[in-house]
Order: structure tokens, then C-alpha cells, then sequence
């Protein structure tokens, strides 16, 4: 099977080629070669890539930025998928979309079933949810998937951002009210290469819950105990008004995979995830 990437350099396109299973070819041009903003582009590229199946692993996720570039956001997150899906539909591929829990407005008590009705309380959110859109206006059965807190070894994330964060200050403030589930992105990448062959809405993200200080401070007892931090610093919880920011995040953004699971079965939990995540930044760092 022929599996066009877009987005290749990021986390997500990475942990794709480092989980591709043995019955996929994956082509994944460098975005210079594949600009999914450009409708042209999009259509050369997936025509002479001749797929089975186009995942878009791309995406603007800089939330608090979107909020003055609303307009930008979209062009990556909406418009640009409409043209992806739209080449797959032509060469008779399958599309894979990544969405988020930003399309919920977090106001939930319990997990956010895939049918449950969107509330983005974003500009991030508004854009992922348009992109949800115009996968199924393009694509006669776009698989969607909806995560949350992706992280990996590379790119730029929470975890990066702890650890960084950690070694340099003598303690780091970390909102306590917001919760979610971490995602490491290899996780994701498996689950996508398990879904493929499905159409709909599906929502992934590892087991468990965790608030992002809960999070903050496993990275550091974890990092500790591996070697990627030299001492402990105090993790201090914070509300979100003491951090405020341009963007709305959502409190409450766990989403529910029972249908997903029923198909892949469960995902490990967060923290078993994050140490994987931890070692392979120990193995490069030994490199």
C-alpha cells in the first residue's frame, strides 16, 4: 500500500515513519516539495504519488498565536485539508485527518463522546473544527481522529519545554485546573497505521487523566530517575486565571476512545508512554 505523508518533518509525520508497518511504502516529501497550503501543489504531488491512502499529519498548533493570525490558522488547519482530501478523493485514496479536543469547549464533566456536538471556544479550535469540515465536504469517508497533548522526542512540546524549563530555574509554576490526557505521539502514529482502513470519527489519546501540573511533575520524576535532569526543582500548581493567556484552553478535554479501543484495543497509559518518550531522548543523547 502507497502512503502519502504531508507533514513529514513534524512530530506526528516522524513517529509515522518510525511506527510504518511492513505491508506500507510511505512517501513523505519535505514540505518545500509539498505545500499543502498550495491547491496546485497538492493536486501534482498526490497525482504522481499515486496513493492508497494520504494522511495529513500537518497542522497550525501554535494556539495562542492563532488567536491574532485566526486567518492563517485556517488557510493550514481548513482550507489546505479541503485541498488534500480533495486530491485523495480524485486518485481514489483514503484521507486520514488529525483533529483535537480544542473543537469541545471544555466545559464537560465527563469524556466527550465522538458524536458529541463541537464547541471550539478558540481560534485554534474554530480552525481544527472548519478542517473537520472540509475533510468530509471534500472526501466521501474521511477518517477523522481527534487527540489531545501530543508530545514527542522531537519537535516542540510540553515535555521539551519541562525539561528545558527545569534544568534552568529554581522552580516552575504549572496550571493544575486543566485536564486532559498526554499523547505520545508514537501512540497516535500506531493508532492511525490500526484505523486506516475505517471512515468516521474516531477520538485517541493514551490511558488515564492527568492535569498538565500532574503531567509537569512526572516528567520531572521520571527525567530524574533516567538521568535527564540533575536535581528536583519545586512544581508548583497554578490556576489558569494566574496564567492567562490569548487563547481559551479547554478545562476539561478528556475525550472517550470506547469505540476506538473496541477496534485497536486500549492504549497504554500516559505515564508508561512518557518513560518511552524519556528513553528515546536518553538513547540520543548517549548518541
Amino acid at each position: 500500500m502507497r502512503v502519502l505523508v504531508a507533514g513529514s518533518g513534524g512530530q506526528l509525520g516522524r513517529a509515522l515513519a518510525a511506527t510504518v508497518p511492513a505491508w506500507a511504502t510511505l512517501l513523505a516529501p519535505p514540505e518545500a516539495d509539498f505545500d499543502i497550503c498550495n491547491a496546485a501543489q497538492v493536486a501534482a504531488v498526490v497525482a504522481a504519488a499515486r496513493p492508497d491512502l494520504v494522511i495529513n499529519a500537518a497542522a497550525w498548533t501554535a494556539v495562542d498565536k492563532a488567536e491574532a493570525e485566526e486567518e492563517t490558522a485556517l488557510a493550514v488547519n481548513a482550507t489546505a485539508v479541503g485541498h488534500l482530501a480533495g486530491a485523495a478523493a480524485r486518485a481514489g485514496a483514503r484521507f486520514v485527518q488529525i483533529s483535537t479536543d480544542y473543537v469541545f469547549d471544555g466545559q464537560a464533566c465527563s469524556p466527550y463522546a465522538p458524536d458529541a456536538p463541537p464547541a471550539p471556544a478558540s481560534a485554534y479550535g474554530r480552525t481544527k473544527l472548519a478542517g473537520e469540515v472540509a475533510a468530509r465536504g471534500a472526501h466521501p469517508a474521511p477518517l477523522i481522529i481527534r487527540t489531545a497533548w501530543v508530545y514527542a522526542a522531537a519537535g516542540n512540546n510540553f515535555v521539551k519545554t519541562m525539561l528545558r524549563l527545569m534544568a534552568e530555574r529554581d522552580e516552575v509554576r504549572v496550571v493544575a485546573d486543566q485536564i486532559g490526557t498526554p499523547t505520545h505521539a508514537a501512540s497516535l502514529a500506531r493508532a492511525i497505521w490500526a484505523l486506516q482502513a475505517h471512515s468516521g470519527t474516531f477520538h485517541w489519546t493514551d490511558a488515564g487523566v492527568a492535569s498538565w501540573h500532574d503531567f509537569a511533575q512526572a516528567i520531572q520524576d521520571e527525567a530524574l530517575r533516567l538521568g535527564l535532569l540533575t536535581r528536583a526543582v519545586p512544581v508548583i500548581p497554578i490556576r489558569t486565571v494566574d496564567y492567562p493567556t490569548p487563547a481559551r484552553r479547554p478545562a476539561y478535554g478528556v475525550l472517550d476512545k470506547t469505540a476506538t479501543w473496541s477496534i485497536t484495543g486500549p492504549a497504554r497509559h500516559w505515564r508508561h508512554e512518557l518513560i518511552d518518550c524519556l528513553k528515546e531522548m536518553q538513547r540520543e543523547m548517549r548518541r
